[in-house]
C-alpha cells in the first residue's frame, strides 16, 4: 500500500518554524580581538560616552560576536545623525565587500561608573529587536577596569518587561500580575572570550617569564577615595530622584483616597435620595454617574523611572561593597607584611 508523500516546505518556512523554536540564548562568544577594540575605542574618549556596532554570528544558543566598529560620536543635529546612519550602512558595505561576518547581533557602548539603567538603552534595546530578535548590548566601565576588574557584561532585555514596554503598561496591577520587579527588566548574560588556535600560540609565546605583572602590582593600591567619592556622589543623586519618584506616588494615592471618599458620600447621599424617592413612589436615579468628575479614574504614574533608579542605586551599592571590601583585604595585608 502507498503511502501519501509528506508536503514538501520551503526553505523560508522551515527558517521560520527553526526560529521560531529557537532555544533561549546562554552565552555570548566575544573574540579576544573584539575585546580589545571596544576596551580600546571606549579608554581612549572616556570619560565621554561611545558606542559602536556588534558584529557576529547567531548560532542556537550561542551569540558569536566576532566583529565590531566604532560609531561616530554622536550629536543633536539631524544631519550629523543622518551621515552617522549612512557612515554605519557604508561600513556593512565595505565588511561585506571583503568577506567578513557584517550580520548584526547588537551594540557596545561605554558607561560610567555603571550609570547605565537609563530609558535611553530601552528604547534603543526596542529599536534593535524591531530587526534582531535576538540582540545584544555589551556594557564597558573603563572607570571601574581601572581598579583591577574586566567590567566588561552582555546584557538584553527580558521578554516580560518587553511586553509590557511595549503597551506602555507599567501600573501596579499590570506589574502584579506578571510578577515583574525592578531586577527583571535587564537579563545579564555570561560572556566567554575565545580565541583561535594560532592567537592562543602567539599570545604563549609573549607571555613574561616572570609570574608577576604590572597589572597584579596594581590590584595592589591602596587608594581608593577617587573612585569611592564619584560612586557616593551618584548614590545621593540617585536617592534624591528616588525620593521624587516617591513623592508622586504619595501625591498620587493621596488623591486617590481623597477621590474615593468623595466617591463614597456621593453614593451615601444618592441612596438616601433614592429611598425618598422610592417612598414618594418614582424611579430610582442610578447609582453611578459616569459624567461626574469624581467617578473618573486618576491615572497611575508610571513606575519605570523608579525601577531604574533602584537598579541604579543597587549597582553602586554593590560597586562601593566590593571596592570596599577589596581595601580592607589589601590593608589587613599590608598591616601583615610591616609586622
Amino acid at each position: 500500500m502507498a503511502t501519501a508523500a509528506a508536503p514538501s516546505r520551503s526553505f523560508l518556512q522551515v527558517a521560520a518554524t527553526e526560529e521560531a523554536v529557537a532555544p533561549p540564548l546562554r552565552v555570548v562568544q566575544i573574540e579576544g580581538l573584539v575585546v580589545l577594540k571596544i576596551i580600546k575605542h571606549c579608554t581612549e574618549f572616556s570619560p565621554s560616552l561611545v558606542t559602536g556596532q556588534l558584529l557576529g554570528l547567531d548560532v542556537g544558543s550561542v551569540l558569536e560576536v566576532t566583529n565590531c566598529f566604532p560609531f561616530p560620536m554622536r550629536e543633536e543635529d539631524e544631519e550629523i545623525e543622518a551621515e552617522g546612519a549612512n557612515y554605519q550602512l557604508e561600513m556593512m558595505r565595505c565588511l561585506r565587500e571583503v568577506n567578513v561576518d557584517n550580520n548584526t547581533v547588537g551594540w557596545y557602548q561605554s558607561t560610567l561608573l555603571g550609570s547605565f539603567q537609563t530609558v535611553e538603552l530601552i528604547e534603543t534595546f526596542m529599536n534593535y529587536q524591531e530587526n534582531i530578535r535576538r540582540c545584544v548590548c555589551i556594557i564597558y566601565d573603563p572607570s571601574k577596569s581601572n581598579q583591577g576588574v574586566l567590567a566588561l557584561k552582555a546584557l538584553k532585555l527580558s521578554d516580560s518587561f518587553m511586553e509590557l514596554y511595549r503597551n506602555n503598561d507599567f501600573n501596579g496591577e499590570k506589574l502584579r500580575e506578571k510578577n515583574l520587579t525592578w531586577v527583571d527588566i535587564f537579563e545579564e548574560i555570561p560572556i566567554k572570550v575565545s580565541n583561535s588556535a594560532l592567537v592562543s600560540a602567539f599570545m604563549t609565546e609573549l607571555e613574561p617569564d616572570s609570574p608577576v605583572t604590572q597589572c597584579d602590582y596594581d590590584r595592589l593600591q591602596l587608594s581608593t577615595n577617587p573612585f569611592m567619592e564619584r560612586n557616593m556622589e551618584f548614590l545621593i543623586e540617585c536617592m534624591d530622584d528616588l525620593s521624587m519618584e516617591q513623592q508622586k506616588f504619595q501625591f498620587y494615592y493621596r488623591n486617590l483616597s481623597r477621590q474615593q471618599a468623595q466617591q463614597q458620600t456621593w453614593l451615601q447621599k444618592r441612596r438616601s435620595e433614592n429611598m425618598a424617592r422610592k417612598a414618594a413612589g418614582e424611579e430610582a436615579l442610578p447609582e453611578e454617574d459616569p459624567s461626574n468628575p469624581i467617578f473618573k479614574p486618576l491615572p497611575e504614574p508610571s513606575r519605570l523611572d523608579s525601577f531604574l533608579i533602584t537598579n541604579q542605586v543597587s549597582n553602586y551599592c554593590n560597586q562601593i561593597n566590593s571596592v570596599a571590601g577589596q581595601s580592607f583585604s589589601r590593608l589587613y595585608l599590608m598591616k601583615a607584611l610591616h609586622e
